[in-house]
């Protein structure tokens, strides 16, 4: 029907974009934190040191950690770009030299999914007028993206710094306002952790309660062992 609106993209964006890095800076920045303040609090437990060295640790890992995802993530999603870039311009480079055959290939990816031969060439010849068109549709069905489909490198790096310090200050907030031992810290990152796993399900196949779930067990068993390590380092310098 002719005005009839298209319907609606009812898919995820599995590209990249923001909200992966995001998801996963803010899982990791909760977990890598909370963990190396755990190790340090065994530590200066069984050595006799206190808040301060735990927050030294917290701040510090903090800092390191947001940058190092943030610039992980921006060279890891630049790469992939420039990769993919190059492959669009083979891509158009084959179809102003190669145009009929280019048609052909594309023909004979559609009869493999079903398409009938006369129709398939029909419409690969057709869309061979247009040049951007042509590329894009070639572009997807051989690569898997198309052009202007690329996530950007900043986008993703800020996504990952952002969300990575604000997981890294969830454990870290009580000892800022005071707190001297792991009791609030750990009860804010048990909820923190679950939360993040329940934010990882919305990029995932998975459910909410079984991501969540998973995502404290993780975190839990590496501020356990990190916190047993920290303790037996303490105790042998103490």
């Amino acid at each position: 029907m002719s005005g009839t609106p298209p319907p609606a993209d009812h898919h995820r964006d599995v590209t990249g974009g923001w909200l992966r890095p995001a998801v996963f800076g803010a899982m990791d920045g909760l977990v890598s934190n909370f963990a190396l303040m755990a190790g340090v609090a065994g530590g200066t437990a069984a050595a006799g040191g206190g808040r301060a060295a735990i927050v030294l640790a917290g701040l510090a890992g903090l800092a390191a950690g947001a940058f190092s995802m943030a610039a992980g993530e921006y060279t890891s999603v630049a790469s992939q770009s420039e990769l993919a870039e190059q492959e669009f311009e083979n891509e158009r480079l084959e179809l102003s030299r190669n145009a009929e055959g280019e048609a052909k290939e594309l023909a004979q990816i559609w009869v493999r999914r079903g398409v009938d031969l006369e129709l398939a060439e029909e419409v690969a010849r057709q869309l061979g007028r247009n040049p951007e068109a042509a590329l894009e549709v070639h572009a997807r069905e051989e690569l898997g993206l198309a052009p202007g489909e690329l996530p950007n490198p900043w986008v993703a790096a800020g996504s990952s710094f952002l969300a990575f310090a604000l997981g890294a200050l969830i454990p870290l907030l009580p000892f800022v306002f005071g707190a001297q031992t792991l009791v609030v810290s750990a009860v804010l990152s048990v909820i923190g952790l679950f939360v993040a796993g329940v934010l990882v399900s919305r990029v995932t196949a998975r459910s909410w309660w079984f991501s969540g779930l998973r995502q404290l067990f993780v975190g839990v068993l590496a501020a356990v062992v990190t916190f047993g390590v920290g303790h037996l380092v303490g105790t042998s310098l103490g």
